[in-house]
């Protein structure tokens, strides 16, 4: 298939990054060649993903670093975007990615659900989901949700957010209308009056304080972290790239806490951001000082929403949210963390490989 590398005009950066569907979405699956399996099956691309809400993968996808550390084992990348972690998710079932960014919450979702995938590391402990209303409205808890309508991105750590908050009130799903909408469009409906409420994700967050919409409830224990996953075929099969791909993680998380003004610069590029908003996601919002193994508090963070998934009913039982959270986590490559010294290229996002996108 020929490539479907894109010019600095059509990526999705430098103005807002557009809703994608799941379907749109389809990187080529990654094809090895000869042999049944196993750590020396060779690799011909790495299908991984970015997003805004996971800085880390932008600034790998900026500087080329990934694409330079792989080069020696000849393996190219190709660069998928996801707009929210049920896009993620889907990618990763449908073996579209080899890895994934999604929240917490959604990674053990998705293992509940059947999917052969593992988190293999934390990108950082975000504060990215709220309860948002219009800077307008009469809303003034979220006890006077009950009966208003809300739009929220299923199986997200902005609707387990939503409603954890609403169980804390003495509310539940059931008391709300929850309107089921992409993140982006989320925003929109409440800017267009279409909806009392949004539970809401950084940074299109941000955006809309900006643009005077008003953080009805925060709590920074009700976000699930940001966890990157990978598929099980290819942490057993490809240990040698999964362990760069961490490592390269590494090397984004060590520069974006000695450059958080960089940081914040790449996240304002990629999500169309006016630089002070980017810089409050960063500086407030994001807390790269975490353990990347994976263990008992991003543990504590989702069991704490597993619940959920069987009271909306996305999982049968409670049964298989704890099976799921048992053998979810694949820590052996976090725990060999050792940072990339990648040099990477000033055009290196130009050059990237990215999966065209039907906008």
């Amino acid at each position: 298939m020929p490539s479907t590398t894109a010019s600095r005009s059509s990526r999705p950066r430098r103005t807002s990054v557009k809703a994608v569907s799941a379907a749109a979405a389809v990187a080529l699956l990654a094809t090895a060649c000869g042999g049944d399996g196993g750590e020396d099956e060779q690799l011909e691309t790495l299908n991984i993903d970015f997003a805004t809400y996971n800085p880390l993968s932008l600034i790998i996808l900026e500087n080329g670093w990934l694409e330079e550390e792989l080069e020696e084992l000849d393996v190219d990348v190709k660069w998928v975007q996801s707009t929210g972690s049920n896009v993620a998710n889907e990618n990763l079932r449908a073996g579209n990615i080899d890895v994934g960014s999604t929240a917490g919450s959604a990674a053990l979702l998705n293992r509940a659900v059947g999917a052969d995938t593992h988190t293999i590391m934390i990108e950082n402990q975000p504060e990215w989901s709220a309860l948002v209303t219009d800077g307008d409205s009469d809303i003034e808890s979220v006890e006077d949700l009950e009966g208003a309508s809300i739009a929220a991105t299923p199986a997200t750590d902005p609707y387990f957010f939503m409603a954890r908050s609403l169980q804390e009130a003495g509310l539940s799903v059931d008391d709300v209308e929850v309107q089921s909408l992409q993140h982006a469009d989320g925003w929109q409906a409440l800017a267009n009056g279409d909806v009392d409420a949004w539970a809401g994700l950084d940074p299109i967050m941000a955006g809309a304080e900006a643009d005077g919409a008003e953080l009805l409830y925060r709590n920074v224990d009700f976000n699930t972290y940001s966890v990157v996953n990978a598929t099980g075929e290819f942490v057993e099969n490809h240990p040698d790239v999964a362990q760069i791909v961490v490592n390269v993680y590494e090397q984004a998380r060590e520069w974006a806490k000695e450059n958080p003004d960089g940081t914040a610069e790449i996240l304002a590029e990629y999500a169309g951001l006016e630089l002070e908003i980017a810089e409050a996601v960063i500086s407030e919002r994001t807390n790269f000082e975490v353990d990347p193994v994976p263990g008992d508090e991003v543990r504590a963070a989702m069991e704490a929403a597993g619940p959920f998934f069987v009271e909306n009913g996305d999982v049968d039982s409670q049964d298989a949210v704890d099976e799921a959270l048992e053998s979810l986590f694949y820590t052996d490559f976090a725990e060999n963390i050792e940072a990339t010294d990648a040099a990477g290229t000033e055009d290196a996002a130009d050059e990237a490989d990215i999966e065209e996108t039907d906008e």
